[in-house]
């Protein structure tokens, strides 16, 4: 990891993550915390670029939707534990799941939005299984 690499991750666990979480907070409720799985990123200038973009304002979309009444609110208070996001080497091996309140987000950042997934998707899967 080159030191462009290290100053872009170390904007992204100090700035960018804990404000995305403040986000989360103002929109339910309540702050839910973000796990990146940084070796899976580190060495791939293009991705952590994309990260936040592509992962982290795209489940902040879906969030308002759902939490647009008070229903939706506790839904996701009471449901949300944790975002887990990780690095994939292509789209095909891009991955959205959520059990036990984990929201699992595998995405190839480096490939933008073509390798990740849209707001749409991520809404979806939250309001079946929350």
């Amino acid at each position: 990891m080159g030191l462009n690499e290290k100053r872009k991750v170390k904007e992204l666990q100090d700035v960018t993550l804990p404000g995305r979480s403040k986000e989360i907070e103002e929109i339910c409720g309540k702050a839910i915390a973000y796990e990146v799985d940084w070796p899976s990123v580190a060495d791939n200038a293009e991705a952590l670029n994309f990260i936040d973009n592509v992962s982290c304002h795209r489940l902040n979309m879906a969030l308002r939707v759902i939490c647009q009444d008070d229903m939706g609110k506790e839904a996701v208070r009471e449901g949300l534990k944790l975002v887990k996001l990780k690095n994939v080497a292509d789209k095909s091996a891009k991955k959205l799941s959520f059990e036990n309140g984990v929201l699992e987000m595998q995405c190839a950042w480096a490939q933008g939005l073509d390798g990740a997934f849209s707001d749409n998707e991520i809404r979806a899967l939250l309001t079946d299984k929350l």
